[in-house]
């Protein structure tokens, strides 16, 4: 029921985790895909699982704290595809520090990623969407939550959240703009986590397992699809019910 057919989808971050199981899936139904990450050698791993014709995927080394680059890399898309009709931004850091232990230098760099990186790639984005195109942003359940040792992050993404209702407000009724946020999702980001609390943490997940980044990908594909048309300034929580508990 969901295809990607004769679309252009931009997915940052997806050398990895979330990123990388979103460009899987959104490849196998039929997406072309521009990916980008800060690590290039990797993503050239990627195109060349997802797509070894090279005709379907294009791939630029990504760093989204940095304005320019952001504006250099979507031009470069939209005139390698003739345009964009999806973003996907997966990009982001996951520290952990406590608040006092938080330099100021620490904090700056979260932010420039999380958050500011958000907003470029999303203003350069909307430059080159198609009408009836789509952006989704990644947040977490730590901004709901809050999250011990991680309120950098947990305050970054809850920014975004915000970020997503009001960009929906602004680019409506072309764009559609909606976030997701994942609870404990077994990737390489979480490994510290789930390891120094695992059990804890499942004992207060209802489901009682972690989520996958294949499942974080199918609420994604779902946002950017037809299936989500009367969707927008919606925020996706994906959690196995661990904020209900």
């Amino acid at each position: 029921m969901i295809s990607f057919e004769g679309k252009v989808a931009v997915i940052t971050g997806a050398g990895n985790g979330i990123g990388l199981a979103t460009a899987r899936l959104m490849a196998a139904h039929g997406a072309r895909l521009v990916l980008t990450d800060i690590d290039l050698g990797r993503l050239e791993e990627v195109a060349a699982e997802l797509d070894p014709s090279g005709q379907r995927v294009y791939t630029r080394m990504l760093d989204v704290s940095n304005s320019a680059e952001c504006d250099r890399v979507f031009e470069a898309a939209a005139r390698h595809f003739g345009g964009l009709d999806h973003l996907v931004h997966c990009a982001g850091i996951y520290p952990e520090h406590l608040v006092k232990d938080t330099s100021d230098e620490s904090w700056r760099t979260l932010m420039r990623v999380n958050l500011d990186g958000t907003f470029y790639v999303c203003r350069a984005a909307q430059r080159h969407l198609r009408h009836d195109g789509s952006i989704v942003l990644l947040t977490s359940l730590a901004a709901q939550r809050g999250s011990y040792a991680h309120a950098a992050y947990s305050a970054s993404k809850g920014a975004v959240q915000s970020f997503t209702r009001s960009l929906a407000l602004e680019l409506a009724p072309q764009i559609r703009v909606n976030a997701v946020a994942p609870g404990i999702i077994a990737t390489s980001m979480t490994h510290d986590l789930i390891g120094q609390k695992g059990a804890q943490l499942l004992e207060s997940t209802p489901l009682r397992r972690f989520g996958t980044a294949e499942e974080i990908a199918g609420a994604i594909a779902f946002l950017c699809s037809p299936l989500a048309g009367f969707v927008t300034g919606e925020v996706m929580q994906v959690n196995g019910g661990i904020y209900i508990a």
